[in-house]
Protein backbone atom coordinates (compact mmCIF):
# COMPACT_ATOMS: atom_id res chain seq x y z
CA UNK A 1 0.00 0.00 0.00
CA UNK A 2 1.30 3.59 -0.66
CA UNK A 3 -0.47 7.07 -1.94
CA UNK A 4 -1.22 7.27 -5.12
CA UNK A 5 -0.34 10.54 -7.61
CA UNK A 6 -2.73 11.53 -10.43
CA UNK A 7 0.53 11.04 -12.72
CA UNK A 8 -0.60 6.97 -11.37
CA UNK A 9 -3.48 6.71 -12.45
CA UNK A 10 -4.79 6.01 -16.51
CA UNK A 11 -7.60 7.23 -17.45
CA UNK A 12 -7.58 6.45 -21.23
CA UNK A 13 -10.21 7.75 -23.73
CA UNK A 14 -12.02 10.76 -25.62
CA UNK A 15 -15.78 9.25 -25.61
CA UNK A 16 -18.33 11.33 -24.18
CA UNK A 17 -18.69 8.57 -21.77
CA UNK A 18 -14.89 8.36 -20.30
CA UNK A 19 -14.77 12.38 -20.61
CA UNK A 20 -17.73 12.41 -18.39
CA UNK A 21 -17.03 9.75 -15.70
CA UNK A 22 -13.31 12.00 -15.49
CA UNK A 23 -15.27 14.96 -14.77
CA UNK A 24 -17.43 13.21 -12.39
CA UNK A 25 -15.04 11.63 -10.74
CA UNK A 26 -12.96 15.25 -9.88
CA UNK A 27 -15.92 16.52 -8.79
CA UNK A 28 -16.73 13.10 -6.31
CA UNK A 29 -12.92 13.57 -5.01
CA UNK A 30 -13.21 16.79 -3.45
CA UNK A 31 -16.11 15.45 -0.97
CA UNK A 32 -15.45 12.67 1.78
CA UNK A 33 -19.01 11.05 0.74
CA UNK A 34 -18.61 7.34 0.48
CA UNK A 35 -19.11 6.19 -2.98
CA UNK A 36 -20.48 2.90 -4.54
CA UNK A 37 -18.88 2.59 -8.01
CA UNK A 38 -20.84 0.13 -10.63
CA UNK A 39 -20.30 -1.66 -13.99
CA UNK A 40 -19.34 -4.98 -15.67
CA UNK A 41 -16.54 -7.04 -14.84
CA UNK A 42 -13.17 -5.62 -16.67
CA UNK A 43 -14.56 -2.44 -16.85
CA UNK A 44 -11.84 -0.59 -15.05
CA UNK A 45 -13.80 -0.04 -11.82
CA UNK A 46 -10.43 -0.05 -9.28
CA UNK A 47 -8.89 2.71 -11.52
CA UNK A 48 -11.90 5.23 -10.72
CA UNK A 49 -11.46 4.31 -7.28
CA UNK A 50 -7.55 5.06 -7.80
CA UNK A 51 -8.37 8.39 -9.18
CA UNK A 52 -10.77 9.71 -6.81
CA UNK A 53 -8.16 9.10 -3.81
CA UNK A 54 -5.61 10.73 -6.35
CA UNK A 55 -7.74 14.00 -6.52
CA UNK A 56 -9.15 13.75 -3.55
CA UNK A 57 -7.20 15.89 -0.05
CA UNK A 58 -6.30 12.13 1.28
CA UNK A 59 -4.33 11.88 -1.75
CA UNK A 60 -1.21 11.94 0.42
CA UNK A 61 -2.06 8.76 2.54
CA UNK A 62 -2.84 5.50 1.68
CA UNK A 63 -5.17 4.09 -0.54
CA UNK A 64 -6.03 0.07 0.41
CA UNK A 65 -7.86 -1.80 -2.14
CA UNK A 66 -9.19 -5.29 -0.73
CA UNK A 67 -10.81 -7.85 -2.67
CA UNK A 68 -13.86 -8.99 -0.97
CA UNK A 69 -14.61 -11.86 -3.50
CA UNK A 70 -11.01 -13.63 -2.60
CA UNK A 71 -10.70 -14.42 0.50
CA UNK A 72 -13.26 -16.73 2.97
CA UNK A 73 -14.89 -14.91 5.67
CA UNK A 74 -12.54 -15.35 8.60
CA UNK A 75 -9.68 -14.01 6.37
CA UNK A 76 -11.54 -10.99 5.05
CA UNK A 77 -12.33 -10.01 8.87
CA UNK A 78 -8.73 -10.02 9.88
CA UNK A 79 -7.56 -8.62 6.61
CA UNK A 80 -9.80 -5.01 7.00
CA UNK A 81 -9.74 -5.20 10.73
CA UNK A 82 -6.84 -7.05 11.95
CA UNK A 83 -6.47 -9.31 14.96
CA UNK A 84 -4.37 -9.97 18.29
CA UNK A 85 -1.72 -12.46 18.84
CA UNK A 86 -3.33 -15.74 19.65
CA UNK A 87 -6.81 -15.09 18.66
CA UNK A 88 -6.43 -18.07 16.05
CA UNK A 89 -3.92 -20.33 14.72
CA UNK A 90 -1.46 -18.73 13.05
CA UNK A 91 -1.71 -15.66 14.76
CA UNK A 92 1.78 -15.42 16.01
CA UNK A 93 1.67 -11.51 16.58
CA UNK A 94 -1.13 -8.48 16.60
CA UNK A 95 -1.82 -7.75 13.12
CA UNK A 96 -3.11 -3.74 12.18
CA UNK A 97 -5.77 -4.38 9.55
CA UNK A 98 -6.45 -2.36 5.83
CA UNK A 99 -8.68 0.24 7.61
CA UNK A 100 -5.91 0.69 10.43
CA UNK A 101 -3.49 1.34 7.86
CA UNK A 102 -5.30 3.69 5.53
CA UNK A 103 -6.00 6.10 8.65
CA UNK A 104 -6.52 9.53 6.79
CA UNK A 105 -6.50 7.85 3.37
CA UNK A 106 -9.17 5.33 1.58
CA UNK A 107 -10.44 1.94 1.20
CA UNK A 108 -11.16 0.41 -1.44
CA UNK A 109 -13.19 -2.81 -1.14
CA UNK A 110 -13.89 -4.25 -4.27
CA UNK A 111 -16.68 -7.10 -5.43
CA UNK A 112 -18.81 -6.04 -1.78
CA UNK A 113 -21.79 -7.73 -2.65
CA UNK A 114 -19.28 -10.74 -2.29
CA UNK A 115 -19.59 -10.61 1.25
CA UNK A 116 -21.45 -12.51 3.82
CA UNK A 117 -23.77 -11.34 5.51
CA UNK A 118 -22.20 -11.26 8.88
CA UNK A 119 -19.28 -9.15 7.07
CA UNK A 120 -21.75 -6.95 5.98
CA UNK A 121 -23.07 -6.32 9.14
CA UNK A 122 -18.69 -5.78 11.18
CA UNK A 123 -18.80 -3.66 7.85
CA UNK A 124 -21.90 -1.39 8.61
CA UNK A 125 -20.75 -1.53 12.54
CA UNK A 126 -17.45 0.48 11.59
CA UNK A 127 -19.13 2.54 9.51
CA UNK A 128 -21.42 3.75 12.00
CA UNK A 129 -19.06 4.58 14.92
CA UNK A 130 -15.48 4.54 12.72
CA UNK A 131 -14.35 1.88 15.44
CA UNK A 132 -12.09 -1.31 14.22
CA UNK A 133 -13.02 -4.63 16.59
CA UNK A 134 -10.02 -6.73 16.04
CA UNK A 135 -10.57 -10.27 15.58
CA UNK A 136 -9.70 -11.88 18.88
CA UNK A 137 -9.81 -8.72 20.83
CA UNK A 138 -12.43 -7.55 23.85
CA UNK A 139 -14.11 -4.75 23.57
CA UNK A 140 -13.95 -1.78 21.43
CA UNK A 141 -10.72 -0.31 19.39
CA UNK A 142 -9.28 2.32 17.20
CA UNK A 143 -11.41 4.77 16.06
CA UNK A 144 -9.80 5.39 12.45
CA UNK A 145 -10.57 8.02 9.69
CA UNK A 146 -11.03 6.16 6.45
CA UNK A 147 -12.89 7.14 3.31
CA UNK A 148 -14.78 4.18 2.32
CA UNK A 149 -15.45 3.30 -1.31
CA UNK A 150 -16.79 0.56 -3.03
CA UNK A 151 -17.68 -1.23 -6.19
CA UNK A 152 -19.24 -4.49 -7.56
CA UNK A 153 -20.43 -5.73 -10.94
CA UNK A 154 -23.90 -7.32 -9.07
CA UNK A 155 -26.69 -5.65 -8.78
CA UNK A 156 -27.25 -4.68 -5.08
CA UNK A 157 -31.07 -4.07 -4.97
CA UNK A 158 -31.79 -7.51 -6.46
CA UNK A 159 -29.63 -9.14 -4.11
CA UNK A 160 -31.45 -6.77 -1.36
CA UNK A 161 -34.58 -8.66 -2.74
CA UNK A 162 -33.10 -11.94 -2.26
CA UNK A 163 -32.07 -11.48 1.42
CA UNK A 164 -28.07 -11.53 -0.06
CA UNK A 165 -27.64 -8.11 0.94
CA UNK A 166 -28.12 -5.83 4.15
CA UNK A 167 -30.52 -3.08 2.35
CA UNK A 168 -29.24 -0.58 5.65
CA UNK A 169 -25.46 -1.25 4.55
CA UNK A 170 -26.87 -0.48 0.79
CA UNK A 171 -27.99 2.82 1.65
CA UNK A 172 -24.63 3.64 3.89
CA UNK A 173 -22.60 2.62 0.53
CA UNK A 174 -24.76 4.09 -1.80
CA UNK A 175 -23.89 7.68 -0.83
CA UNK A 176 -22.70 8.89 -4.71
CA UNK A 177 -23.55 6.53 -7.51
CA UNK A 178 -20.99 6.45 -10.00
CA UNK A 179 -21.59 3.66 -13.39
CA UNK A 180 -18.23 2.76 -15.37
CA UNK A 181 -19.35 2.46 -19.10
CA UNK A 182 -18.43 -1.01 -21.00
CA UNK A 183 -16.05 -1.24 -23.19
CA UNK A 184 -18.95 -1.27 -26.33
CA UNK A 185 -20.45 1.90 -25.19
CA UNK A 186 -17.28 3.70 -25.85
CA UNK A 187 -15.67 2.33 -29.13
CA UNK A 188 -13.71 5.51 -30.16
CA UNK A 189 -11.49 5.00 -27.00
CA UNK A 190 -10.45 1.11 -28.22
CA UNK A 191 -7.50 2.26 -30.35
CA UNK A 192 -6.30 4.81 -27.96
CA UNK A 193 -6.22 1.85 -25.35
CA UNK A 194 -5.02 -0.85 -27.80
CA UNK A 195 -2.10 1.39 -28.32
CA UNK A 196 -1.87 2.55 -25.10
CA UNK A 197 -1.25 -0.80 -23.89
CA UNK A 198 0.64 -2.11 -26.48
CA UNK A 199 3.64 0.75 -25.96
CA UNK A 200 3.08 -0.39 -22.13
CA UNK A 201 3.59 -3.99 -23.28
CA UNK A 202 7.09 -3.46 -25.46
CA UNK A 203 8.59 -2.07 -22.42
CA UNK A 204 8.71 -5.46 -20.77
CA UNK A 205 8.91 -7.64 -23.84
CA UNK A 206 11.34 -7.47 -26.85
CA UNK A 207 8.64 -7.06 -29.37
CA UNK A 208 9.43 -5.74 -33.12
CA UNK A 209 5.67 -4.58 -33.24
CA UNK A 210 5.05 -0.96 -33.91
CA UNK A 211 1.58 -0.74 -35.01
CA UNK A 212 -1.46 -2.23 -35.48
CA UNK A 213 -2.92 -2.99 -39.23
CA UNK A 214 -6.70 -0.90 -40.16
CA UNK A 215 -8.03 -4.08 -40.69
CA UNK A 216 -7.06 -5.36 -37.22
CA UNK A 217 -7.88 -1.67 -35.79
CA UNK A 218 -11.54 -2.28 -37.24
CA UNK A 219 -12.10 -5.72 -35.77
CA UNK A 220 -11.01 -4.72 -32.23
CA UNK A 221 -13.69 -1.59 -32.57
CA UNK A 222 -15.93 -4.15 -33.79
CA UNK A 223 -15.97 -6.63 -31.30
CA UNK A 224 -18.25 -5.80 -28.51
CA UNK A 225 -15.43 -6.77 -25.79
CA UNK A 226 -17.69 -9.16 -23.30
CA UNK A 227 -14.33 -8.84 -20.55
CA UNK A 228 -14.44 -5.64 -21.63
CA UNK A 229 -10.97 -3.15 -20.39
CA UNK A 230 -9.12 -6.45 -19.08
CA UNK A 231 -9.94 -8.60 -22.43
CA UNK A 232 -8.33 -5.94 -24.62
CA UNK A 233 -5.63 -5.63 -22.41
CA UNK A 234 -4.85 -9.53 -22.12
CA UNK A 235 -5.20 -9.56 -25.80
CA UNK A 236 -2.25 -6.68 -26.80
CA UNK A 237 -0.27 -8.52 -24.40
CA UNK A 238 -0.64 -11.59 -26.12
CA UNK A 239 0.14 -9.96 -29.61
CA UNK A 240 2.82 -8.50 -28.14
CA UNK A 241 4.56 -12.10 -26.80
CA UNK A 242 3.03 -13.52 -30.13
CA UNK A 243 3.60 -11.49 -33.17
CA UNK A 244 7.06 -11.36 -35.01
CA UNK A 245 6.51 -8.35 -37.09
CA UNK A 246 6.07 -4.88 -37.22
CA UNK A 247 2.71 -4.41 -37.39
CA UNK A 248 -0.50 -6.64 -36.50
CA UNK A 249 -2.77 -7.96 -39.02
CA UNK A 250 -5.66 -9.13 -38.98
CA UNK A 251 -4.87 -12.55 -39.07
CA UNK A 252 -3.06 -12.08 -35.92
CA UNK A 253 -5.91 -11.25 -33.78
CA UNK A 254 -8.00 -14.32 -31.97
CA UNK A 255 -10.43 -16.16 -33.89
CA UNK A 256 -13.30 -15.00 -31.37
CA UNK A 257 -12.52 -11.41 -32.70
CA UNK A 258 -11.71 -11.91 -36.51
CA UNK A 259 -15.06 -13.92 -36.86
CA UNK A 260 -17.49 -10.99 -35.48
CA UNK A 261 -20.08 -10.19 -37.62
CA UNK A 262 -20.71 -6.58 -37.75
CA UNK A 263 -24.48 -6.33 -39.03
CA UNK A 264 -25.48 -7.76 -35.54
CA UNK A 265 -27.18 -5.06 -33.70
CA UNK A 266 -26.67 -6.98 -30.88
CA UNK A 267 -23.54 -9.15 -31.12
CA UNK A 268 -22.39 -9.50 -27.03
CA UNK A 269 -25.05 -12.21 -26.39
CA UNK A 270 -23.01 -13.92 -29.85
CA UNK A 271 -19.64 -13.24 -28.37
CA UNK A 272 -20.08 -14.84 -24.52
CA UNK A 273 -21.65 -17.51 -26.30
CA UNK A 274 -18.44 -17.86 -28.09
CA UNK A 275 -16.36 -17.42 -25.22
CA UNK A 276 -18.87 -20.34 -23.28
CA UNK A 277 -19.06 -22.54 -26.38
CA UNK A 278 -14.97 -22.81 -26.07
CA UNK A 279 -15.05 -23.19 -22.33
CA UNK A 280 -17.82 -26.41 -22.70
CA UNK A 281 -15.82 -27.60 -25.73
CA UNK A 282 -12.67 -27.72 -23.42
CA UNK A 283 -14.65 -29.21 -20.78
CA UNK A 284 -16.68 -32.21 -23.07
CA UNK A 285 -13.76 -33.07 -25.37
CA UNK A 286 -10.75 -32.06 -23.80
CA UNK A 287 -11.87 -34.01 -20.64
CA UNK A 288 -10.38 -30.68 -18.27
CA UNK A 289 -12.75 -30.57 -14.90
CA UNK A 290 -14.66 -27.48 -14.08
CA UNK A 291 -12.61 -26.40 -11.23
CA UNK A 292 -9.44 -25.71 -13.27
CA UNK A 293 -11.01 -24.70 -16.44
CA UNK A 294 -14.19 -22.32 -15.63
CA UNK A 295 -13.34 -22.16 -11.91
CA UNK A 296 -10.06 -19.91 -11.65
CA UNK A 297 -11.24 -18.03 -15.08
CA UNK A 298 -14.24 -16.32 -13.39
CA UNK A 299 -12.50 -15.90 -9.61
CA UNK A 300 -9.75 -14.17 -11.82
CA UNK A 301 -12.43 -12.27 -13.42
CA UNK A 302 -11.59 -12.75 -16.74
CA UNK A 303 -14.72 -14.38 -17.08
CA UNK A 304 -18.31 -12.96 -16.78
CA UNK A 305 -21.07 -14.49 -14.71
CA UNK A 306 -22.78 -14.80 -18.32
CA UNK A 307 -20.08 -16.64 -19.27
CA UNK A 308 -20.90 -18.95 -16.71
CA UNK A 309 -24.09 -19.65 -16.79
CA UNK A 310 -24.12 -20.39 -20.43
CA UNK A 311 -21.79 -23.41 -19.69
CA UNK A 312 -24.14 -24.96 -17.31
CA UNK A 313 -27.08 -23.84 -20.04
CA UNK A 314 -24.95 -26.11 -22.23
CA UNK A 315 -24.82 -29.01 -19.75
CA UNK A 316 -27.91 -28.75 -18.84
CA UNK A 317 -28.88 -28.88 -21.88
CA UNK A 318 -26.74 -32.24 -22.28
CA UNK A 319 -27.95 -34.05 -19.21
CA UNK A 320 -31.52 -33.09 -19.42
CA UNK A 321 -31.67 -31.12 -16.26
CA UNK A 322 -29.99 -33.31 -13.89
CA UNK A 323 -26.99 -31.23 -12.20
CA UNK A 324 -25.27 -34.62 -10.76
CA UNK A 325 -25.22 -35.71 -14.27
CA UNK A 326 -23.46 -32.24 -15.12
CA UNK A 327 -21.50 -32.64 -12.53
CA UNK A 328 -19.67 -35.37 -14.00
CA UNK A 329 -19.89 -33.84 -18.03
CA UNK A 330 -17.17 -31.39 -16.20
CA UNK A 331 -14.75 -34.00 -14.84
CA UNK A 332 -16.19 -33.45 -10.82
CA UNK A 333 -15.26 -36.02 -8.58
CA UNK A 334 -18.42 -37.15 -6.92
CA UNK A 335 -18.20 -35.79 -3.79
CA UNK A 336 -17.65 -32.34 -5.63
CA UNK A 337 -21.58 -32.37 -6.22
CA UNK A 338 -22.39 -29.96 -3.28
CA UNK A 339 -19.21 -27.74 -3.73
CA UNK A 340 -20.64 -26.96 -7.10
CA UNK A 341 -24.17 -26.80 -6.42
CA UNK A 342 -22.58 -24.08 -3.64
CA UNK A 343 -20.37 -22.41 -5.97
CA UNK A 344 -23.67 -21.74 -8.79
CA UNK A 345 -25.40 -20.36 -5.69
CA UNK A 346 -23.10 -18.34 -4.24
CA UNK A 347 -22.33 -16.05 -7.49
CA UNK A 348 -25.87 -16.20 -8.95
CA UNK A 349 -25.03 -18.73 -11.74
CA UNK A 350 -27.06 -21.39 -11.16
CA UNK A 351 -30.14 -21.69 -13.54
CA UNK A 352 -33.90 -23.55 -12.75
CA UNK A 353 -33.26 -27.57 -14.00
CA UNK A 354 -36.93 -27.76 -14.88
CA UNK A 355 -37.32 -26.22 -18.33
CA UNK A 356 -34.83 -28.72 -19.82
CA UNK A 357 -36.42 -31.91 -18.16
Amino acid sequence: MSPVTKSAVQFIGQSPEIVALRQEVERVARSDAKVLITGESGTGKEIVANAIHAYSPRAGNIFAPVNCAGLPETLLESELFGHVKGSFTGAYRDKPGKLESAHNGTIFLDEVGEMTLRMQGLLLRFLETGELQKVGADGGGRVVNVRVITATNRSLRDMILQGAFREDLFYRLNVINLVVPPLRERREDIPLLAEYFLSRFKEANVSPIESISPDAVKALIEYTWPGNVRELENVIERLVVTVMRDAVQLEDLPSEIRAHDPVSLRPKRERRRTVADDLYKRLIEGKESFWTTVYPLFMDREITRTNVREVVRRGLEEARGNYKIVARLFNMEPRDYKRFLNFLRKHDCQIPFKEYR
